[in-house]
């Protein structure tokens, strides 16, 4: 899960082995996680930012390049809660280590492979990796952090994903397009490799947290509130992927190819400021935040959809998605969290499963709706899957999306 998904359960309560706290965070080892979520953000989305040199050099079109978005979200779909179980005591360092070297092993095939069959393994691991990452980084950094500063902990933690929508994904893009794509790949790797290294050095080892205690699937569905949170998840996040995988395609219909570096730099810059707004203010204003969102994410749409051709207009739209976008990940982990109460958990380790999935499904529908009606759908397609959305979220303020919640 990209910008998406910092929806990891973890443990906020002191277990044997767990190290001596501080009052202060142990940044050294927080940002080495950063850099983590980091390396697994920007693996997931940098494929939107290089499509066209992507599909040109493995000779297939840009619909097919998309897939490797989709491939992704799918090895981190159908892992994410099976690995959590398996891996839930393992050692954490151990097991962060296995997640980091997955991703440099499968950037450096990406960057090498001159085989779309490979690439498209390659990323299905990165995605296998991805879920391994998000089951354990926000439990990580909540148990190095004194109680008092847990929520800080993880906030430092989770930096890395708008750093990637907002630095990583322009940088690669400007990357792609003066070395080639496979140069945006290679530097994830050695990214990755340094990582490694960082980790081995500055971050505290910690046992695993146990198996069991969890609560079971069909249970947690049934708790008021997580469906409604989990049907939004599903839409929300199809809805961006199927216009941001393909967002290159789509500035080239528009005769603007040449500004995808810019138009993502805009979107993740706006990202930003979405991710402070919600810090600010989604204790009390989770449900009014989640329609400004989901309805700023439309009007961006709307704009897109205008066949102006205009950088100015494109890039105040992109700005008003972004925006929109930012705060999603942390205000769907909250209403999931908030509505699960016992079984949260389990909530979020299944919105990480159905984040991903819709990740999948967003990946695949646009390059359908590229094939079969032109780019020119895409900013439609979101526009549609939007209504449900609204309409489920308002239909909600009793267990869900609360108009008010108390902060925990």
């Amino acid at each position: 899960m990209s910008n998406h998904a910092t929806v990891a359960a973890g443990s906020a309560t002191t277990t044997p082995g767990h190290p001596k706290h501080s009052d202060r965070l142990p940044l050294p080892a927080l940002l080495a996680l950063a850099t983590a979520v980091f390396v697994t953000s920007l693996t997931e989305t940098l494929p939107a930012g290089v499509l066209p040199g992507m599909s040109a050099d493995l000779g297939v079109g840009e619909a097919a390049a998309g897939q490797s978005v989709t491939v992704y979200a799918l090895g981190t779909a159908l892992t994410a809660v099976p690995l959590a179980a398996r891996t839930a005591d393992w050692r954490r360092k151990r097991l962060l280590l296995a997640s980091v070297a997955g991703f440099a092993a499968a950037n450096t095939v990406t960057a090498v492979s001159s085989s779309y069959a490979l690439t498209m393994g390659a990323r299905f691991l990165a995605g296998v990796a991805a879920g391994v990452a998000w089951a354990l980084l926000a439990g990580y950094a909540r148990r190095l952090a004194p109680p008092h500063l847990q929520g800080r902990a993880v906030a430092v933690a989770m930096t890395g994903i708008p750093l990637a929508l907002s630095l990583g994904v322009p940088a690669g893009t400007f990357l792609g397009a003066a070395v080639g794509w496979r140069a945006a790949f290679t530097a994830m790797t050695v990214i990755a490799a340094g990582l490694l290294a960082w980790i081995a050095l500055a971050v505290p080892d910690l046992p695993g947290e146990g198996r069991g205690g969890r609560a079971p699937v069909l249970r947690t569905l049934k708790v008021p509130g997580v469906l409604p949170v989990l049907a939004v998840t599903f839409a929300l996040v199809l809805a961006h992927t199927v216009l941001y995988t393909y967002v290159a395609a789509y500035l080239g219909h528009l005769g603007l190819g040449g500004s995808t570096g810019l138009v993502l730099l805009v979107f993740g810059v706006a990202s930003l400021a979405g991710i402070w707004i919600t810090g600010r203010y989604i204790d009390r204003r989770l449900r009014a935040l989640t329609l400004a969102g989901t309805l700023l994410v439309a009007v961006g749409a709307a704009a897109l959809a205008v066949p102006a051709g205009s950088t100015a207009l494109v890039l105040v739209a992109a700005g008003l998605w972004g925006l929109g976008w930012g705060g999603a990940p942390t205000l769907l982990q909250t209403a999931v969290a908030d509505a699960g109460g016992d079984a949260a958990d389990t909530a979020q380790t299944m919105l990480v499963s159905l984040w991903n999935a819709a990740m999948a499904a967003g990946g695949l529908a646009g390059g359908l709706l590229l094939g079969a009606l032109g780019a020119g759908a895409l900013p439609w397609s979101v526009l549609l899957l939007l209504v449900p959305v609204v309409a489920v979220v308002a239909g909600a303020r009793a267990h869900g999306f609360s108009a008010h919640r108390t902060s925990s």
